[in-house]
C-alpha cells in the first residue's frame, strides 16, 4: 500500500534553515567572546547556541524523513518520525544547552573569582547576536501567526494544539534565545559594575533553568504526539456533526481519531446504521461517506467506518470509560 508523500511545508523548512544559519554564526561569536572576556554567561550562551544548532539539524531530519510514503512495514506512513526527531531536539536542548549552562554557573558561583577582560567585546557580540536572533524569531512569529489565522485560532491556541512540532520548537528556541541574551547582558553588566563574577554565574544558572523549562515543554508536546494524541477537537466535533446528519446513520456510537503526522489524521467511526438498509446499500453508503469526509477534510489520511449496534453493552461500557460525562 502506498500513498502520496506528505508535502513539506515550505514555511517550516525556511524557518528551520534560517534558524540553523543564525544559530551557527551566533555560537561561534559567543564562544570566541566568552573565551576573550572570561564570562560564564557568554560561555553558557555559546552552549545554548550550539544546542540550538544541533536542534535545527534534527528538525531538518524530521521534516525530510516524515514525508516518506507508506509501505508494507509502515502502512500508516512515517508522519510520526517528525515527532521522534523533534523529541530528540528537545533532549538536545537540555543536554547540550542546559547542563553546560548549569556547569558554568555553578563553577563560577562556587569557584575562584574571575576577572573580566575586554568587556566591550562581550557587549558587542551580545548586541549582534540579539539582532540576528530577532530575524529568526520574526520569521517564526510570522509563520505562527499565518498558520493560526488559517485555522481561526489565536497564536497561543495554535501553539498549544498544533501537530507540527517543528514550528513550535523553533519559536520556543528563538524566544528562549532572546531572553537568554538579556540574562547574559545583565550578568556581564553587573559583573562589570560590581567586579563580582557571582553575577555572571547567576546569569548562567538562570539561562540553564530557562533551557531546561523549554526542553521540558517541547518534550511533553512530542511525547503526547508519539503516544497518539487525538486530532484537533474542532475537526472531531465537525466530523461528529456531519456523521450525525447522514441519512443512513441513526447514531454515532464512537469516534476515534489520532494524529499520525503533521496534517494527517486517522479516523475510526463506529456507526449505528438504519436497520432497514441491505448489505449492498450499506456498502454504497460507506463508500459515499468516506469520499465526502475526505473531500471536506483533506487532513483525514485514513478513514475506517464500522457498523455497530448502539445497544451493545460491552461497546457502550468502553465508550463510557473513555469519555465519561463528556459523552
Amino acid at each position: 500500500m502506498t500513498t502520496t508523500p506528505e508535502p513539506v511545508k515550505s514555511g517550516s523548512t525556511l524557518t528551520v534553515l534560517l534558524a540553523l544559519a543564525v544559530n551557527f554564526a551566533i555560537a561561534v561569536m559567543k564562544a570566541v567572546a566568552g573565551v576573550i572576556t572570561g564570562s560564564a554567561a557568554l560561555l553558557a550562551e555559546a552552549g545554548h547556541s550550539v544546542a540550538d544548532t544541533f536542534t535545527e539539524g534534527l528538525l531538518l531530519t524530521a521534516l525530510r524523513r516524515s514525508t516518506r510514503p507508506a509501505d508494507r512495514r509502515h502502512p500508516f506512513g512515517y508522519g510520526k518520525d517528525r515527532y521522534f526527531w523533534s523529541l530528540l531536539a528537545a533532549v538536545s536542548i537540555f543536554v547540550s544547552g542546559a547542563v553546560f549552562a548549569f556547569y558554568e554557573g555553578f563553577s563560577t558561583v562556587f569557584g575562584e573569582p574571575t576577572e573580566q577582560t575586554s568587556v566591550g567585546v562581550g557587549y558587542a557580540v551580545l548586541a549582534i547576536a540579539f539582532a540576528l536572533e530577532s530575524v529568526s524569531w520574526a520569521q517564526a512569529v510570522r509563520q505562527v501567526r499565518r498558520e493560526a489565522r488559517a485555522e481561526g485560532r489565536s497564536a497561543l491556541a495554535f501553539l498549544r494544539m498544533s501537530d507540527d512540532p517543528t514550528v513550535k520548537t523553533v519559536f520556543m528556541e528563538d524566544s528562549a534565545a532572546l531572553v537568554g541574551l538579556l540574562l547574559a547582558f545583565a550578568g556581564l553588566g553587573l559583573h562589570h559594575l560590581t567586579g563580582s563574577s557571582v553575577w555572571d554565574g547567576v546569569a548562567s544558572l538562570l539561562i540553564g533553568l530557562l533551557l531546561a523549562v523549554a526542553a521540558f515543554v517541547l518534550a511533553a508536546t512530542n511525547r503526547g504526539l508519539l503516544i497518539g494524541r487525538q486530532a484537533d477537537p474542532k475537526l472531531v466535533r465537525a466530523v461528529w456533526a456531519y456523521l450525525r446528519d447522514v441519512p443512513e446513520v441513526e447514531q454515532v456510537v464512537d469516534l476515534l481519531t489520532m494524529a499520525v503526522g503533521t496534517d494527517r489524521v486517522l479516523l475510526c467511526a463506529r456507526l449505528d446504521f438504519d436497520d432497514a438498509l441491505g448489505a449492498a446499500k450499506l456498502e454504497r453508503a460507506c463508500v459515499r461517506i468516506d469520499a465526502e469526509l475526505r473531500a471536506r477534510w483533506p487532513d483525514l489520511d485514513e478513514v475506517f467506518l464500522e457498523p455497530v449496534p448502539r445497544t451493545d453493552p460491552d461497546l457502550r461500557s468502553r465508550v463510557l470509560a473513555r469519555y465519561g460525562n463528556l459523552l
